[in-house]
């Protein structure tokens, strides 16, 4: 509503513009949409509002020339700002000594959903080697949970010491510590030379073979930063590199590996790593293209929704001939049906084109994990 220099109001339109508190006097100050000024609004009785009188001499409502014209105020929404790796209000923050919080947002001990993708294939395979009827080995569960933390936390290290200048290009990473100078590159080796003495610690609690097999599965770790670099297919050899779990775990366990349950296992992580990791990967589809990062992403394209449905239904393909191979009884395929539901979900629901949804669905697949693990349990108690 504007108001012009020797205008009168009415009752009702004063009352919209002035709060009447009975008995007293109120000075307000309202402004005027109107480019040639603002009203003064001086004391105004309350009872001269009642009787209508809005044209009274000092208790009016008198409206004065502003001394120049002012623009018209233009509105902008503000972006909302974009979707950063490390929340400021995470437990990393909160309770950690301000000098070891670079160090733990290095190792991505503030985001554990990740951990159980690499510790899933570990578990299964434990799960397996369990003698009919009874229970997996808890310890031999609770140490590869253990070193599924180190491991994870080492193989991130590594990748951000080659991707530092990358990640410097790339919206969501460039608050890595390495990326944004919170550590140094000498800082970061340091960090990771711990963390593969800490990885040997835990070998020596295996057996020979399995820490063998355990100190080349942190080389094919480190190997997976280059692979960006050098093929296309990126995710699958990550896939590759984690599914290596099923043979540690179970070398952990028997003196032998039994290879008819285990390669169909080891073909079905790395088609679910295909699946989970693409999904991640559109996160940063813009930025990589820019830096020329490989990925199944760029080379899926627009088809990458029909590639993931391939790769699901092979990973539940495989992990059905794993529970025939290893004779689990009937509870095993309800949860395996479970599991290829959820994948199912993941893959025709995610929305590619957006971040957030993106990183829901990856997180998501810790649920799968769980949903075989399950299944494996209870086939095997089952027996």
């Amino acid at each position: 509503m504007a108001f012009y220099r020797g205008s009168s109001l009415s009752l009702q339109q004063s009352t919209r513009i002035l709060p009447v508190i009975s008995g007293s006097a109120k000075q307000s100050r309202a402004f005027c949409g109107n480019t040639r000024g603002f009203c003064k609004i001086y004391r105004v009785s309350a009872s001269r509002i009642r009787e209508g009188d809005t044209t009274h001499h000092g208790h009016g409502i008198v409206a004065s020339p502003a001394s120049s014209p002012e623009p018209p105020v233009v509105r902008k929404e503000l972006e909302s700002p974009p979707r950063q790796e490390h929340s400021p209000g995470s437990w990393v923050e909160r309770w950690l000594p301000a000098a070891a919080r670079p160090y733990a947002l290095l190792a991505r001990i503030d985001k554990p959903d990740a951990i159980w993708l690499y510790a899933w294939p570990c578990f299964w395979s434990i799960a397996l080697a369990a003698n009919k009827a009874e229970l997996p080995d808890m310890k031999m569960l609770a140490l590869f949970g253990f070193g599924t933390v180190i491991l994870r936390g080492a193989a991130c290290t590594m990748n951000d010491l080659l991707d530092r200048g990358i990640d410097k290009k790339v919206e969501r990473t460039k608050s890595r510590p390495l990326a944004s100078g919170a550590l140094t590159a000498a800082q970061g080796f340091y960090f990771l030379v711990f963390q593969v003495l800490l990885w040997f610690g835990f070998l020596l609690q295996l057996n020979n073979r399995s820490l063998i097999m355990g100190a080349s599965w942190l080389v094919l770790f480190f190997s997976y930063p280059l692979m960006k670099r050098l093929i296309h297919w990126p995710q699958a050899f990550l896939g590759f590199t984690v599914s290596c779990g099923v043979f540690i775990g179970s070398a952990a366990i028997k003196e032998s590996l039994d290879y008819a349950v285990l390669l169909p296992m080891y073909f079905a992580g790395i088609c679910w790593t295909l699946v989970y990791d693409t999904i991640y990967a559109h996160q940063d589809k813009k930025d990589d293209f820019k830096a020329g990062v490989k990925s199944t992403v760029i080379t899926f394209g627009d088809n990458t929704k029909y590639w993931l449905s391939g790769f699901g239904a092979a990973c539940v393909s495989s992990l059905a001939l794993t529970g025939y191979n290893a004779d689990l009884a009937w509870p095993y395929y309800p949860f395996l049906a479970a599991a290829a539901g959820h994948l199912a979900w993941q893959v025709s629901t995610v929305d590619l084109s957006n971040k957030s949804d993106c990183h829901m669905k990856f997180v998501s697949n810790k649920w799968f994990g769980a949903f075989l693990f399950g299944g494996i349990l209870c086939g095997v108690l089952a027996k």
